[in-house]
C-alpha cells in the first residue's frame, strides 16, 4: 500500500496523512492514532527516496564503526542496541547506514557524509574519556546521540548512558557483603568511558570497604569470550587467585565460566561472579532462573531511546541537548555465594 492510497482509505488529504506519519504538532491527536493505526494495520511503509524529496533530507541514519573496534560489528552487544535503533528508524520512515572505517580515516568518513548529505545524523559508539568526534561533529553541524558518556570535555551534546559507576558500586559492594575481599575485574579497555566508569564504581566500593586497590586484578581488553577465559584462567592460577569476579559483558562471562570450569571449581560456591548483561536476546540469563547474579539494563531499549532521541533533535536543531541516565538493577542468580573456608582456592 502507498501513501496515496492509505490516505484514499481514510478519506484524508496525502499531507494530513504524511503529517501524521512523521509526527507534526499541527495534525490533532485523534487523526494521527487513526492514521497509524491504520497503517500499523494495513502494513504501509513509507517510500524513503519520496519522503527524502519532500523534506530535503536522506532520510538516513550513519553508525560508523572504525577498525580499532572491528569486534563490534559482531558483537553481539552492538548487534542488538542496532536492532533497537533500527525499529525507530523503520517506523519513521528513516534507513540505517553502517560504514566501517580505517581508524586513520574516521574524522574524514564523518566530513565526507555531511558534505555529501548522505545522512541526516548519526550515532557514536564506544565514546573515550577524551573523544574529538564530539568537536568534530559540531563543528560541520552534523546532528549526532552518543551512546554513553565523554568525561574530559565542557561541550553540551546530547547522550544516553547506563550508570555504570553505581552498577559496578553496588555489585562490588554485594561481593564484599558476602565475604569476599580478594575481587578481580574483568572489563573493557579503560580508553573507553564506560569501563572507567566501571571501575571506578568497583573501586570506590573497594576502598569504602577498606580493601585494598591491586592493579594485577583489573583487566581490560575487548568484550570477546576470549578475553573472559584467558584473564579469569591466569588469575586463578596465580599465586594469591581471587575468590570472586565482576565482569563487564555476559560474552565475557562465558570466558571466566570456562576457565573455573577447567581449573575444576564450582561457580557460585568455590567462586563468585557478577557480570553485566546487557539482556542480549541470544544469551538469556532468566531461563528458568538467572544463571549469573547480574546488574541489568537493556541495550535494545537504550537503542530504541538514542534514535528517538537523535530523531528528535533533526526534527528541531535548535533543542537543548538531550541526556538520558539508565539505571541497572542488580538481580541475584546461581553465581554468587558467600565466601567459606571451604571456597578458598587451594594449589
Amino acid at each position: 500500500m502507498n501513501l496515496k492510497e492509505l490516505a484514499e482509505l481514510l478519506k484524508l488529504s496525502q499531507a494530513t496523512v504524511s503529517r501524521a506519519l512523521n509526527g507534526y504538532p499541527e495534525v490533532r491527536e485523534a487523526t494521527r492514532q487513526r492514521v497509524l493505526e491504520a497503517a500499523q494495520k494495513y502494513n504501509y511503509r513509507p517510500n524513503t527516496r519520496a519522503m527524502g524529496l519532500a523534506t530535503g533530507k536522506a532520510m538516513t541514519i550513519g553508525h560508523i564503526i572504525p577498525t580499532y573496534s572491528q569486534n563490534d560489528v559482531v558483537n553481539p552487544v552492538f548487534g542488538e542496541f542496532i536492532a533497537g535503533a533500527s525499529q525507530t528508524y523503520s517506523a519513521n520512515g528513516y534507513e540505517l547506514l553502517l560504514t566501517v572505517t580505517q581508524t586513520s580515516d574516521e574524522n574524514q568518513t564523518y566530513r565526507n557524509l555531511a558534505a555529501k548529505g548522505a545522512v541526516d545524523g548519526v550515532i557514536i559508539h564506544s565514546p573515550r574519556k577524551d573523544d574529538s568526534r564530539v568537536q568534530l561533529l559540531q563543528d560541520i553541524g552534523l546532528p549526532f546521540v552518543i551512546h554513553g558518556r565523554v568525561n574530559d570535555t565542557t561541550l553540551p551534546y546530547s547522550w544516553i548512558d547506563t550508570n555504570n559507576r553505581r552498577a559496578f558500586n553496588q555489585a562490588t559492594r554485594l561481593l564484599i557483603d558476602l565475604g569476599h575481599q580478594r575481587i578481580a575485574l574483568i572489563n573493557g579497555p579503560v580508553s573507553l568511558n564506560y569501563a572507567w566508569l566501571r571501575q571506578q564504581g568497583y573501586e570506590q566500593a573497594m576502598q569504602a570497604a577498606g580493601l585494598p586497590l591491586d592493579s594485577a586484578i583489573m583487566i581490560g581488553d575487548e568484550l570477546t569470550e576470549t578475553h573472559g577465559y584467558r584473564s579469569a584462567n591466569q588469575l586463578l592460577n596465580s599465586e594469591d587467585p581471587p575468590s570472586a569476579f565482576l565482569v563487564s559483558s555476559y560474552v565475557v562471562a562465558l570466558g571466566v565460566r570456562r576457565a573455573i570450569a577447567h581449573a575444576g571449581l564450582s561457580m557460585g560456591k568455590d567462586v563468585s561472579v557478577i557480570i553485566h548483561d546487557d539482556e542480549l536476546s541470544y544469551f538469556q540469563n532468566n531461563d528458568p532462573e538467572p544463571q549469573f547474579t547480574a546488574t541489568r539494563s537493556s541495550v535494545r531499549q537504550a537503542g530504541v531511546l538514542a534514535a528517538r532521541m537523535l530523531l528528535d533533535i533533526i526534527d528541531d536543531p535548535s533543542c537543548a541537548p538531550l541526556t538520558e541516565l539508565l539505571e541497572a538493577q542488580l538481580t541475584i542468580g546461581a553465581s554468587t555465594g558467600p565466601l567459606l573456608p571451604s571456597a578458598r582456592i587451594k594449589h
